[in-house]
Formats: structure tokens, sequence, C-alpha cells
């Protein structure tokens, strides 16, 4: 007998037909929360409740600030909306509706950042400790550099050979200064191998700057080993056609001078914020000018309704003399630096479904250095308090180009969902593809030694998944990074923080927090390809590599007007780049995989709101650091067992912000501890320790009526002697007023 067909088909179409009755029969429940300001806010915690106030379900927001119930029988329904760090908000909504929620702002305030995860999440849900500088915590501080801006944060020691235009180096929780990854909306502009001179970067049209003080080369690959710092420039608002033009000008001690110009606005689809400067001081001592010009450019273009173009392009011009270290000598009259930096990008982002998004990025950077010294000052022997080196110094002819630049690709892909009907929460899943063609060019114009010549691709592929399940958020990521110079590594991360309390009356909400991550870190060019008689490149160098552990506890307190966190950190270095000497006839090395140093310790932050228009932040950290395997074991200060060189066991700051009508005053301390330093220029005996020091800062401002403002500043407010760096003498008490005029 013959068999008939199947008839599965028939039950599958019939089974598609009355899931979907059913799922038609249902009622859903959506909307998205925002902040005041309008901004969307991910991760908040949104309550389903019924007639009797019981709970009937339970998410989060998404990265967009959405959220979603579907099954619903019709009928009325309360939302209560809770995040640490804002209000409580509550409404009523009828199932079927799609609504709009506005949380009320905290005291203290929570941040959403970006950097921790390259997607939109709020701090108290990232297992990794992140520091956020807004807009305006840099107009009220009036720095012109973000460096100075920088130094008041936890787990952060900035170091600057003297005055404004000196090299100036990051040093987070122990890491050298080369092992922060630094982005502008997403731009690297680190040099190859990691280097990044903070001396000219300015804060010229900056809406905010976030840090993550941990591993992330699982996001970003080579270079972010204990830190990333991403500056975001501003974005003009499409609210009002008008343009907002802003333009400012201020004064003061040893010629200092500070001009900006600034336009912002939209009108439709199109946004845009343009601004110009510049930045001149002759500081105070010879041959210690400095000057600045910085000029920017952010556009951006909707088109139709999920997709958006944006063009960033910045462009700096800086021009520093060097006296060199003038507490041991005198000043060199003939030396300068020379940087002229140039940053471009342009994106295209799709919301290519509700739950889908992408962007394709091309970004290109370029950074031009030129050390230039004519050699014309008379030989000397530096001295310094009863200690004499035991050799003369001469003033040698040099004309070093350090000419890098960058292109760079990327494309990530966002999805987030609630797949098995949310029962492992909510996630969100990023893929990333970056590629980095690095090009270099290296010599000393005035010697006859070959130029360096390089060019290095490097490819990596980012997966990673963050859970939002419950009160526990968890982010787990890896990335295969193929480097043009070691080949292939794998480094992973892993992120949790678990809402330990929710909160109310005095004691706010309790989180527990842990990171865990790896970070690499290519070799320079200089220690792979040189081609030199006295440096010799080693194409076969392995990655510089960190582990970085840390954990701590976030607890708010006093109905919102108070955080507390506690965080303790174990990072372990390792295949540290050092150079060896090879031949000590002619005195000639090359470069070897020989460091070895690990840093421990604790950072504590106190944010306090205790009434209206009066904030204080402060902020102590414990470093332990010790070199295993020292890369220079010839000098006292880098020989095995002491501490990393200048970075202090003890350091803090404390930040006041006082807000009266229409007066804002803020004062800013910072204190840096006793630190292993070296005067490298042969003192005997020698000078190994750096005292340390408490620099204050306090600055102004007056909205008169109108469109006027009046502000000022005064550094070292107490005129404190100290050097950040053993023969740099820092700036002493520095005086200046403005106007800026807003219309």
């Amino acid at each position: 007998m013959k068999s008939g067909r199947p008839k599965w088909p028939l039950f599958f179409l019939l089974f598609l037909f009355l899931v979907r009755t059913v799922a038609a029969s249902a009622a859903t429940l959506q909307g998205t929360v925002l902040d005041p300001a309008g901004a969307e806010v991910p991760g908040a915690s949104v309550r389903l409740l019924g007639t009797n106030d019981s709970e009937i379900a339970h998410t989060r927001t998404g990265e967009r600030g959405q959220f979603r119930f579907e099954g619903l029988t019709s009928g009325n329904y309360t939302i209560k909306v809770s995040l640490a760090g804002f209000g409580e908000t509550t409404a009523t909504a009828r199932s079927g509706e799609n609504i709009h929620l506005v949380l009320p702002l905290a005291p203290v305030r929570e941040r959403v950042v970006v950097t921790a995860t390259r997607t939109a999440a709020a701090t108290s849900q990232l297992g990794a400790s992140t520091s956020v500088i807004t807009r305006k915590q840099i107009v009220d501080e009036d720095t012109p550099l973000v460096s100075d801006l920088l130094q008041s944060l936890p787990g952060i020691t900035v170091v600057r050979n003297g005055a404004p235009g000196g090299v100036t180096s990051v040093f987070v929780r122990g890491g050298d200064s080369d092992y922060n990854k630094v982005l502008l909306d997403g731009i690297p502009l680190n040099l190859a191998g990691g280097a990044f001179d903070f001396s000219t970067l300015t804060t010229n049209n900056l809406e905010r700057v976030e840090v993550v003080r941990s591993a992330e080369s699982a996001l970003f690959g080579s270079d972010a080993m204990t830190s990333v710092i991403q500056l975001f420039t501003r974005r003009g608002s499409t609210e009002n056609k008008r343009p907002h033009f802003s333009f400012s000008g201020e004064g003061g001690k040893n010629s200092t001078w500070d001009g900006r110009g600034s336009v912002t606005g939209g009108d439709g689809p199109f946004d845009y914020a343009l601004e110009g400067g510049k930045f001149s001081t002759d500081n105070q001592e010879p041959n210690d000018f400095f000057h600045v010009t910085t000029l920017s450019a952010n556009l951006g273009l909707k088109v139709g309704h999920a997709t958006t173009l944006r063009a960033i392009t910045m462009g700096g011009f800086g021009l520093a003399g060097t006296p060199g270290q003038t507490a041991f000598g005198p000043p060199i009259t003939d030396a300068s630096y020379r940087q002229r930096t140039g940053y471009g990008a342009f994106s295209i982002h799709n919301q290519t479904t509700s739950s889908w998004d992408q962007q394709l990025t091309y970004t290109f950077s370029k950074s031009r250095q030129v050390s230039l010294d004519l050699g014309q000052n008379p030989p000397f022997t530096p001295s310094f308090d009863g200690r004499t080196a035991a050799y003369p110094y001469y003033d040698y002819a040099a004309n070093y180009l350090d000419d890098e630049w960058r292109d760079h690709v990327s494309y990530q892909s966002n999805w987030q969902g609630s797949p098995f009907g949310g029962k492992f929460g909510q996630h969100v899943d990023t893929f990333a593809f970056d590629w980095d063609g690095e090009h270099g060019f290296l010599v000393d114009r005035f010697a006859q030694d070959p130029a360096t010549r390089a060019r290095r691709n490097n490819f990596g592929y980012t997966f990673q998944d963050q859970t939002l399940w419950g009160r526990l958020s968890l982010g787990n990521g890896v990335r295969i990074d193929d480097n043009g110079s070691f080949g292939t590594v794998v480094v992973p991360r892993s992120s949790l923080a678990y809402q330990l309390r929710r909160g109310g009356n005095f004691f706010g909400a309790t989180t527990l927090k842990f990171n865990f991550g790896l970070g690499v870190k290519e070799p320079s060019f200089l220690e792979s390809y040189a081609d030199t008689p006295y440096f010799v490149g080693n194409p076969n160098l392995a990655p510089e590599r960190a582990r970085t552990l840390d954990y701590g506890v976030e607890q708010w307190f006093w109905q919102g007007r108070t955080r507390l966190e506690l965080d303790g950190f174990d990072n372990l270095f390792r295949d540290q780049i050092a150079f060896e000497t090879t031949n000590f006839q002619t005195f000639s090395g090359t470069y070897f995989n020989i460091g070895r140093a690990s840093a421990k310790g604790a950072e504590v932050t106190l944010e306090v709101a205790p009434a209206k228009g009066l904030r204080a932040i402060g902020s102590y950290t414990y470093l332990d650091s010790k070199i295993i395997e020292s890369g220079n074991p010839y000098s006292p200060a880098l020989e095995a067992g002491r501490w990393l060189l200048r970075r202090p066991r003890h350091s803090g700051s404390l930040q006041i912000v006082w807000s009266w009508r229409r007066m804002t005053v803020t004062s800013t301390t910072v204190f840096v501890g006793r630190r292993q330093d070296s005067d490298f220029v042969g003192l005997e005996p020698p000078l190994i320790w750096n005292n340390g020091y408490t620099d204050s800062d306090l600055s102004w401002s007056y909205r008169s009526f109108g469109h006027m403002t009046y502000y000022g500043l005064v550094g070292n407010l107490f005129n404190q002697k100290y050097m950040e760096v053993l023969g740099y003498p820092a700036l002493e008490q520095t005086y200046r007023a403005g106007i800026r005029l807003e219309f």
C-alpha cells in the first residue's frame, strides 16, 4: 500500500497560525527612559505593577533606554523606574502604549559611558573602575590642558617636565606612561608602541572625558594595558535653529593669554560644532615659552530615520622651548620642541532594526614631532643641593624628527534582545573588526645615521556579550589580535557587577564589582626597526603584557547625596622592553623583553552633595609598586626591588564646587607623596628620591546680566616650590582672568 505524504507541514503551519493568533491577542507595553536633558538612560530598573501593586514583570532598559513588556492583558498598569544616581519615577500606562519616562537626577549623579564596553552603559553596572569628567567640570576648572583635568582622578599620576608645554606623561595604577590607550571620538591617538605626549592636548571643544582603569585590550587591542582615556568632542543641538556663539579671552602672569571662539547648532537633520583657540605663555624660565593652537569640528547629518553620518576633525600646532633641567644648571637657550597633529574620522551609523545597529568608521591620525637643539650652549657640570656630577654636560646638536601616521578602519555590530523569553536576562552582543595601518619615519637630520622607515598592519576581532540578569550585570569578551610585529595573541576580559541591595532610606544601593583583563602592547618603531650604529631594532620582540585584577564596592547614602567607592587592584607587568648594551666598545645595543614589575593597591572615592549648589569629591590612592626584574639594573633608581619610577605610594585630591546664584567657585587640591626618581645626570651621591608636594588651584566665574561671564584662576595658590620630575621646577603661583561672551 502506498503511504500518504507527510502531514507535519500542515501541523507546522497550524502551529504558526495559533502562535500568531495568541500573540495578536496579547498586548505589549513599551517605552523609553530619558534623563532631564533628553539623553537615553541604559540599565535602569523597570518594574511593572498590577492594580494591587504586586510585581508582574521586571526588566532593565537597553542601550538606547528602551524597555518592552509582552504578553499582557488589556488594562492599566503602574511602571516604576529607578537607577542609582537618579531619583525614582512612577507612571500609569495602558497596555498597548509607547511611553516616555524621565528620571530625575540625584544630587550625586550617575554617569553613562561607552568606553568600558564600546556601547552605552551606566557606571554602576560595570565591574571596571571608571571616571567621567563632564563639560561642566571642564568649564568650572578653567584649564586649557587635559592633563590638568586628569590629575585629580583616582589611580592617576600626571608627570610634567616643568611648566606647561613640557613633556607630559600619565601613569595609571602603576603602569608605564605608554600603557594608556588614548582615543578622540574613537580615533586612536597613540604613536606606534603606545607613547603619547599630553603636553599639547587641550580642552577645546570637549564635551566630556571618560577613563577606564583596567586592561582593556580585549576591546581596543594594543596599548590598552592599564587604562583607556577617551575624549569626546561637543555636538551641536538641532532643538534651536539659531546658532550659539561663544567667544572668550583671558590673560595673566608670565605673558599668559588664551583666546577661544566657537559656534554650535543645527538645522533639521544637520548639526555642527566648531571651535578654535590658542593658548600662549612664557612660563618662568628663559626659553620656556609654550604656544598651542587647536582647531576642531564635529558635523552630523541624519539620513532618513535610521542612518547618521558624522565627520570629526581636529588639528593642533604646538611649539615649546626646552630649557632642560634648570634646577641642576643653566637653561639651554637654543632647544625647542614642535608638535603638529591632525586627526579625522568619518562614520556611518545605521539602526538596521529595533534590536540591531551597525557602525562603519574610518579614521586618520598624524603626529609630526621635531626636537631641535643647535648645540650652542657651553658645557657645564650639573650640581644640586651639595651634589655634583662626576662629568660635565655638553650641549650636542640634534634635529630629531618623529613623523608617524595611522589609518584605522573599524566595523562594529551590536545586537540586543532577551532570548528564551528573557529567562536568562537581557543581552547586548557586540562584534567588532579593527584594522590599523601604521607608518613611521624617524631620523636625526643633523647626524649621518640612516633613517628608520617602518610600516605595520594590525588586525583585531572582538567578541563581547553583556548580560543584565536581575541584579547581576555581566560582561565577557575576547579579542584576537593579529599584529604585524609579534603575530597573533588572544586577550580575554571579564567584568561583573552585582547590586547587593537596591537601597532606600539613608542607605542607598550597594553594588559589588569585579573585573579581570589581559593587556598587550606592541613595540615602538624604534624598538623594532631602528638601524643606527648605537640603536639596533629587534624585529623578534614579543609584546609587553599585563594582567589586571580589580574588585570593589560602591555604596550610595543619604537619598543620593553621597557616593562612596572602594576599589582594590592587583596588576602584573611582564616582558617589558628595555635597551641593553651588547658592545661595550662602541656602546651599541638592542632591545629585549627583560623587564617585570607589579603594582597593587587601593582607591577610595567619596562624592558628597550636602546642599543645593555645593559639591565635594575626594579621592585617595595607595600604590605598592615593585620592580621585579629590572630593564636597567645599572641605574640606582631602577634596581630590582625599587618602586616604579615616578609613581608615588600615596596620592589624592579634593575638589569643592560651590555655586550660588550667578557665582561658581571651584577649589582643586592635588597631593602627591614621596616617590622614586632619578637625576639622570650622574650626581654624586645619586639623587633617587623626589619629595612629595601639594598643589592647589582656585577658579571662579560670575555670570553677569546679559551674555557676559567673568572668570579667573589662581594656580599653585600657596606658591609651593616642588619638582614633578627631578631637575624641572614646577610653575610657581600664577593668575589669569578673562571674559566670555555667549549669544
